[in-house]
């Protein structure tokens, strides 16, 4: 039987309760089949959490030690090169400064909420680079505070902002029958892959990776499998950037796309002309710079006649085509390469609305036409069959 001052309860549902008073004052709680089990379960716990005092007053000395050395042990085996720069740069121009001040050398709950704060309420950071910024902070604050009491109230208090993607500025039809019309006439036979990208949705860097074996003609595919970045060279000496090919952005984004009928006339000639091995871009074992690509397609904007945009435009823009040809969004996902549906329906909501237009014009038409007209009178009415 449990003893008075055990805070050991049998619920009714006749499973066990046990709760302990952690150092911050709160209560935890354990659950067991028996009142052994809990018990037990109470002990090891109690003497857990007294055991991690000693590493928690450690950690809370010197803050920016601790993001430093997690960065350190965060190595390209866990992700990406491009993910790791992208998490060296948020630590080291936002988490450390913050934490290197003398007022915020600790990692409490109050410190924590102050620095949401602070990059919640900088005006000089987009909104999506203030959800990367904590989504990254977040993801260290768990390494670093795992053995911690406190760790699920210090997470809890990381809210990541809420961000709408702002519509990005596709090209017209118009526009894109003038870009095209320029690529066909273009001197730099290289502008064809950005062509490509225009009937197939592909990334910037998925296009510098595409080789002449990721085309299969005969079936009409193309195989998207690496991708190509430039990125700082952490591992490097006396370089500070590196040319990276790599896997695609994620496990979705590794497909199989059909190529239009058009396309694979005007890259059949070509491929005949080079070995299956080469890059398509740069026609070498070298794949081409993403930054030279982007030269070129501004090259092209600018013998068009057409207003300078990103190139990432050109996958919302066969986004915005493929919708406006009756495409069902699943398809589109998969072809995109993105991981859910729902991450298309997020970022192609602006598409989507265009198209909820079309279909209400649809119907005002029909009741201007239809629902619109005189009754018909009725001069006989039948009431016995």
């Amino acid at each position: 039987m449990p003893r008075k001052g055990e805070n050991i309860y049998k619920r009714k549902v006749g499973r066990w309760e046990g709760r302990i008073l952690k150092p911050d004052g709160k209560y935890r709680y354990i659950y067991g089949k028996t009142y052994r089990e809990i018990k037990e379960k109470k002990k090891n716990l109690q003497e857990y959490l007294k055991s991690q005092i000693g590493k928690k007053a450690t950690c809370l000395e010197k803050a920016s030690v601790q993001f430093e050395q997690w960065l350190n042990n965060y190595s390209f085996e866990y992700v990406k090169p491009s993910t790791y720069e992208n998490y060296y740069f948020c630590i080291h121009k936002y988490v450390i400064p913050f934490f290197k001040n003398s007022n915020h050398d600790q990692i409490t709950e109050l410190q924590v909420k102050q620095f949401v704060e602070t990059v919640c309420r900088n005006d000089t950071i987009s909104p999506a680079y203030k959800r990367k910024i904590l989504t990254i902070f977040k993801t260290s604050l768990r390494g670093i505070m795992k053995s911690a009491a406190n760790y699920s109230e210090l997470i809890e208090l990381v809210r990541i902002p809420k961000y709408e993607n702002p519509c990005i500025s596709i090209f017209s039809v118009n526009e894109q029958r003038l870009v095209e019309s320029t690529i066909l006439h273009f001197q730099d036979k290289r502008s064809l892959g950005i062509l490509l990208c225009f009937y197939t949705g592909i990334r910037l860097g998925e296009l510098c990776g595409l080789k002449w074996s990721d085309l299969d003609l005969e079936a009409g595919t193309m195989n998207i499998v690496r991708t190509v970045s430039r990125t700082k060279a952490f591992h490097q000496n006396g370089l500070k950037t590196a040319l990276l090919v790599s896997m695609p952005k994620t496990q979705s984004s590794i497909r199989k796309i059909p190529l239009p009928i058009f396309l694979i006339e005007l890259l059949a000639p070509f491929k005949k002309n080079f070995c299956e091995n080469r890059y398509i871009l740069s026609g070498s074992n070298t794949p081409m710079e993403p930054r030279a690509c982007q030269k070129l397609f501004k090259k092209i904007l600018t013998s068009a006649g057409v207003k300078d945009r990103k190139f990432h435009a050109i996958r919302h823009t066969f986004a915005t085509r493929a919708l406006e040809c009756g495409v069902d969004i699943k398809t589109l996902s998969e072809i995109l390469g993105h991981s859910s549906v729902s991450i298309t329906l997020n970022i192609y909501a602006h598409s989507l609305m265009e198209q909820k237009k079309i279909a209400i014009d649809k119907l005002n038409v029909l009741h201007m036409t239809q629902m619109n007209s005189r009754p018909f009178a009725v001069k006989y009415s039948v009431t016995n069959i």
